[in-house]
């Protein structure tokens, strides 16, 4: 017999709720197209709020809480001011197993350039490859190998860019094989006076180019004989350093000479880039 109690107890629930109401679809999208959607305005706005931390961070940081990457990139713009002369090109450079057939290799500076514009620096075709990033300075020197045989200019382009115009710029070098091109080569500077004298853009037997990311920098080096001697074709050091290479500048050592001595420039670089003012300073 039911109370009335009973009588005012709620009636039972279902055993499963009912579903719930269906969004009306979007005319002519797809379903999978509206998840693809949806998920894709979910990803849109997640990405820019973190971008926009990210952004909000770096703007607000000092030059002391950067990223190592931005401070090192920013620095390499400007380290020439300060690094010494010395730091840069040293006086004398030995490499282990540099040579043809794993040789040591030792070269002694015989001049450094006056620090400047690029003008007349490089063949015409590749100063106007190289004109997008811009030249806010050149820095040269040259050096002769212990045998005076061969001389070799190594060069810095501290260009005027950012990390993107870097990467446009050696993503063209790569993709196109400028570097390889021996009429986009670099030009040598020749001291008065020294070995040198007689190296100019007819005695050039070697070279190598590398575009670097990390700082604002075009690292090069141009190889010939001390004799003067032309009529050599050119060839670039990447190839004449291969084992079994038999051109004469490859038999020579030019393209080892090009090669080694651009790598220590290059390293010198950025070891310099990475330390604080102070410590390049030493």
């Amino acid at each position: 017999m039911s109370t009335e109690a009973e009588a005012m107890r709620p009636p039972p629930l279902p055993a499963y709720a009912p579903p719930l109401p269906v969004t009306p679809p979007v005319a002519g999208l797809p379903q999978k197209s509206r998840r693809a959607a949806a998920a894709a305005a979910c990803l849109v706005v997640g990405l820019g709020l973190v971008t926009g931390a990210i952004a909000g961070t770096w703007a607000a940081a000092g030059p002391q809480d950067r990223p190592a990457a931005q401070a090192a990139y920013a620095r390499g713009g400007t380290l020439w001011q300060n690094v010494p002369v010395d730091t840069l090109f040293p006086p004398a450079v030995h490499a282990d197993a540099a040579g043809p057939g794993g040789a040591d290799r030792d070269w002694t500076r015989i001049g450094v350039a006056p620090d400047g514009g690029c003008t007349g620096a490089f063949d015409p075709l590749l100063t106007k490859a190289l004109a997008p990033v811009g030249c806010k300075r050149l820095l040269r020197a040259t050096y002769a190998d212990a045998t005076s045989t061969s001389v070799t200019t190594v060069g810095l382009l501290i260009t005027d860019t950012d990390p993107a115009g870097m990467r446009a710029l050696r993503d063209r070098f790569t993709e196109e094989r400028l570097d390889e091109r021996p009429d986009l080569m670099p030009r040598p500077y020749a001291p008065k006076g020294t070995v040198a004298d007689g190296f100019g853009d007819a005695q050039r037997g070697s070279w190598r180019i590398s575009v670097l990311t990390d700082v604002p920098v075009v690292v090069y080096a141009v190889t010939g004989f001390a004799d003067a001697r032309t009529g050599i074709p050119p060839q670039p050091a990447d190839q004449a350093v291969v084992p079994g290479a038999t051109t004469a500048p490859a038999q020579a050592g030019l393209g080892h000479d090009a090669a080694a001595l651009a790598e220590q420039t290059e390293r010198t670089y950025r070891a310099a880039a990475r330390q604080s003012p102070q410590e390049a300073r030493r």
